[in-house]
């Protein structure tokens, strides 16, 4: 992997974010969930298998990672410009994009108002609200002061702490992102705690949790973004697969294990799904292939 470094100025901050590139070929995007877990490292087990035919960039998304993240009251406004950003900037008109979780539903709505961005869609598992309001079913006045709460020195930290802390990432992972309960563990483990332990972590992870960085207000506006987006798209399991799946012209590829974190634990087998679709009328390599960081 070539390890680079993005930067981006979001309303007077200079954002730096780590990358990775691999391969040659036609580009393709990888984009990582977000959640308090997630960074561009589960996307490696995917970027390795796609490298020996395509071009391939992985990127982290601002406030996750495993570097240090300032204070930022995160938006889906933000994360919508970074993508926009990337699409533009760092990587434009990739071949294809492959994105997890929110980051799919984000993909998704950029690609229903700019048919242009990309030539195909893969959606991994992708969701649209975080983990508080689907548990809740739908947004309570708390979790706006959650996060007021989580953002003060000194209570803050603690707070953000008690719920990721060892048991509590071992037991998320093994609830909702992992078949294999025993996968989330030695250096895997280490790697993931590593990220909810970054300075900054807590301010984008709690939006996260409590849907202040959901895309979407809705399941149908999560159906009609499908309906709209002129772009092959093909769907690798989901929580939402049954409802997406019944969207006309859209593919889906079951897999026999997997929750949302599917890419991650079984690479192999989403490969297996992804690469004939990736494979049809695939452009040929030109030095327009390349992209910026």
């Amino acid at each position: 992997m070539d390890t680079r470094t993005l930067e981006w100025n979001w309303r007077g901050k200079t954002i730096r974010l780590g990358a990775d590139a691999s391969g040659a070929g036609p580009k393709v995007l990888l984009l990582p969930a977000l959640s308090s877990i997630s960074s561009r490292r589960e996307m490696h087990p995917l970027q390795e298998r796609l490298a020996p035919r395509y071009s391939t960039l992985s990127v982290d998304w601002p406030g996750f990672g495993e570097a240090a993240r300032p204070q930022v009251d995160w938006t889906p406004d933000a994360y919508a410009a970074f993508l926009a950003f990337l699409l533009t900037s760092v990587m434009a008109h990739p071949y294809a994009i492959i994105a997890a979780g929110h980051a799919a539903t984000y993909v998704l709505k950029h690609a229903a108002g700019a048919p242009a961005a990309t030539a195909r869609l893969v959606l991994i598992a992708p969701t649209w609200r975080g983990p508080l309001p689907t548990m809740m079913g739908g947004q309570r006045p708390f979790f706006g002061r959650l996060c007021r709460l989580v953002d003060r020195p000194g209570l803050g930290p603690l707070v953000y702490r008690l719920n990721v802390n060892r048991f509590m990432v071992r037991h998320m992972g093994a609830g909702h992102v992992y078949a294999d309960a025993a996968f989330l563990e030695g250096e895997r483990l280490r790697e993931k705690l590593a990220v909810v332990r970054a300075p900054g972590a807590r301010f984008a992870s709690v939006r996260f949790v409590t849907g202040r960085l959901d895309p979407l207000a809705s399941r149908d506006a999560f159906l009609d973004l499908a309906r709209r987006a002129a772009v092959p798209i093909l769907l690798v399991y989901g929580a939402e697969m049954e409802a997406l799946a019944a969207v006309g012209g859209i593919r889906t590829a079951r897999l026999p294990r997997g929750k949302l974190a599917v890419h991650e634990e079984f690479p192999d087998a989403t490969i297996n799904a992804i690469g004939p679709f990736l494979g049809e009328e695939q452009p040929a390599a030109t030095p327009e292939s390349r992209f910026s960081v």
